[in-house]
């Protein structure tokens, strides 16, 4: 692929390292949580884990998704050509520094992270506000709360040696993005592929039920973060998750998800959404006494199922739709999905019965990684070929 091909467009770069990365993460990551091998470094693996799936590989996927959705809806020239190459050479600039994190020390490696969520948070800031497209600033409140996880992250690394705060609310901003997003382009893809079938009965659109589902999410994920400090009564925090994991789950039944399974691209938005109230309800069980297990699996089913599969349907709608190419559900698009459902159940799974973690977990790994390999794959075909097979300009 010629560098004028992949710096032509703001997700070409990092769809497809973004998605690399997320299979050298896990690659990395199983081996290394087995005690089968050890790096050397600032980080613990524990935090080395969750500090590159939450700051490294998710901003990637959100700055793919924003470089080439933003432009659209404000009219503002999209970021291409070597200001987009600076950009990624910045997010890259963040992964090398956590790499030498040992010899750089924590205020520098720390430094080198924020560079390009500060970069993406002006870049898109400045399309927002020259087109007043007031409507964008959740996502930049989104952006900055990234930004503010991700300080809290290393400030917590510098001073106990690991975070708590930090991972958490950078998994709740991810979360908000989805059930943001999520509650926008799942019953508006629904209700195309509905209508195109002559359907009458659509899903309900973006209402006022939708926003008070997602402050009960909200508040309970404020709640859920604090859960360890022994302010807040566990009983509540577990009343207010039940309650938003059952929000959720409504809020999913009116895009109605059973009567897309034939259609198995949009289904796998709904599948991908499902892990949200299932994270909520797993959560809800660990703070009303099922144990930290339950959390652990509320974690994974937000990550590997929810971001993971949401980000890949994303990435698959993104790419294929700007290119001009028809989103037709072949093979390789359906075995991926379903892959990081499985990896997601996996993981879940390994969660709930710490007895088969040796079989578990790298099975969860193996087809983490097979699914982010094979997209990698197709992107790097697919921005190679063009449109309708001819190369880019």
């Amino acid at each position: 692929m010629k560098p004028t091909t992949l710096f032509n467009a703001g997700f070409r770069p990092f769809f497809l390292f973004g998605a690399l990365y997320a299979v050298a993460l896990i690659a990395v990551w199983v081996p290394w949580f087995l005690g089968l091998t050890s790096l050397e470094g600032a980080f613990s693996p524990v935090s080395w884990h969750a500090h590159e799936l939450l700051f490294g590989f998710v901003p990637a996927i959100v700055a793919g998704v924003l470089l080439t959705a933003v432009p659209t809806w404000t009219g503002c020239p999209p970021l291409v050509g070597w200001p987009l190459a600076a950009l990624f050479a910045a997010w890259i600039v963040g992964r090398l520094g956590v790499a030498g994190s040992a010899a750089l020390g924590p205020f520098a490696a720390a430094v080198s992270t924020l560079l390009f969520p500060v970069a993406l948070a002006v870049v898109i800031g400045r399309q927002i506000a020259a087109a007043r497209a007031w409507r964008g600033l959740p996502i930049l409140a989104i952006l900055a709360a990234l930004i503010g996880a991700q300080s809290l992250f290393h400030w917590e690394l510098w001073r106990i040696g690991r975070s708590t705060y930090g991972t958490r609310l950078a998994l709740v901003a991810m979360l908000t993005w989805i059930m943001l997003g999520g509650g926008r382009i799942i019953p508006s893809f629904t209700g195309n592929s509905l209508k195109a079938r002559g359907a009458t009965w659509l899903p309900t659109p973006f209402s006022r039920s939708d926003g008070a589902a997602m402050g009960l999410g909200l508040l309970a994920l404020t709640t859920w973060i604090f859960r360890d400090d022994g302010v807040l009564d566990e009983r509540l925090t577990g009343a207010l998750l039940l309650a938003a994991g059952f929000a959720q789950a409504a809020r999913l039944a009116r895009w109605h998800p059973h009567r897309r399974l034939s259609e198995p691209l949009v289904a796998v938005l709904h599948v991908a959404y499902g892990f949200i109230p299932a994270g909520f309800l797993l959560a809800a069980w660990a703070s009303l006494g099922g144990g930290a297990a339950f959390n652990t699996a509320a974690l994974h089913a937000w990550t590997v199922g929810a971001i993971g599969g949401m980000t890949l349907a994303v990435m698959t709608w993104t790419a294929v739709g700007h290119d001009g190419r028809a989103l037709t559900a072949s093979w390789l698009k359906v075995g991926i999905h379903l892959a990081v459902t499985a990896a997601a159940c996996a993981r879940i799974a390994a969660a709930l019965d710490p007895q088969r973690t040796m079989l578990l977990i790298p099975l969860a790994g193996a087809l983490w990684i097979v699914t982010f390999l094979l997209f990698a794959l197709a992107c790097g075909r697919m921005s190679a070929r063009g449109v309708d097979g001819r190369p880019p300009d």
